[in-house]
């Protein structure tokens, strides 16, 4: 995936790579079963932000642009199951920690909704393109 530049704005349907930035390595699936629910595997992969096609994940929303206050849903670019969370959690490393995993279908488990981070104003560019009409 393409690097963006700060302010753009992200299109529903677009295929996005979601990077810790503790660690830089990227969320990622493949066929592999998840060790607490039995669904598809979500794991780390990468270093500083590289890794491979796995890495994709297509942002499903409303509307044209994933706007700050609206649930999403993150669908697996390759593998289709949806990233989702329904509860399980893990006794070790760290207690409690919840099993993120892919799901085939959609449900209640798979909406994300963003509750902190630094929202960035559109790009000037996006703002013109918002207001451009055709003559």
């Amino acid at each position: 995936a393409a690097a963006c530049p700060r302010g753009t704005p992200v299109r529903c349907g677009q295929a996005i790579r979601l990077t810790h930035l503790g660690t830089g390595r990227n969320l990622h699936s493949h066929h592999f079963t998840s060790p607490l629910s039995g669904n598809q595997e979500v794991s780390a992969f990468g270093e500083d932000g590289e890794g491979d096609y796995l890495d994709d994940w297509t942002v499903v929303c409303s509307g044209t642009y994933w706007a700050r206050e609206e649930e999403v849903r993150f669908q697996h670019t390759s593998t289709e199951v949806f990233l989702s969370v329904t509860g399980e959690q893990y006794g070790r490393p760290i207690h409690g920690q919840k099993e993120v995993h892919g799901m085939a279908t959609s449900s209640q488990n798979n909406y994300w909704k963003v509750m902190e981070g630094i929202f960035m104003q559109p790009s000037e560019g996006f703002k013109a393109e918002q207001y451009h009409t055709e003559l």
